[in-house]
């Protein structure tokens, strides 16, 4: 098991490089969300190293955060502020911590896809 994650560039057509992604789990008793891990996309638009790995994973609920509005203020550096999307929040439930999840984004300047992948 494998919790891993790519950005595609709809924009462009391309991966998205140089992307900051955070995962935090959320607390089961509290609202409160604890930082696991901070990454950067490669070349690929992935991360080089899974997020997490079978023996860090539980069944919890997770928040990837991507730092997409950083990405395109770079390429576009005449997009006008505050972006229509900067940060873009995904919280997602892990029900099955044996299986693998795979959190791609699909994202523009103007809008955002994520579906649960393979």
């Amino acid at each position: 098991m494998a919790l891993t994650t790519h950005i595609l560039d709809l924009a462009e057509g391309i991966p998205a490089v140089d992307v900051r992604v955070d995962l935090f789990i959320l607390k089961e008793t509290s609202a409160e969300k604890e930082l696991l891990k901070t990454s950067v996309t490669n070349h690929d638009g992935r991360l080089d190293i899974p997020l997490l790995m079978e023996s860090d994973v539980e069944a919890a609920v997770y928040e990837l955060i991507f730092y997409i509005g950083d990405y395109f203020r770079r390429k576009n550096p005449d997009l006008i502020e505050p972006l229509f999307l900067d940060k873009v929040p995904v919280r997602f439930g892990i029900s099955d911590p044996a299986a693998n999840y795979h959190v791609p984004l699909l994202a523009s300047p103007w809008g955002y896809q994520v579906y649960r992948g393979s």
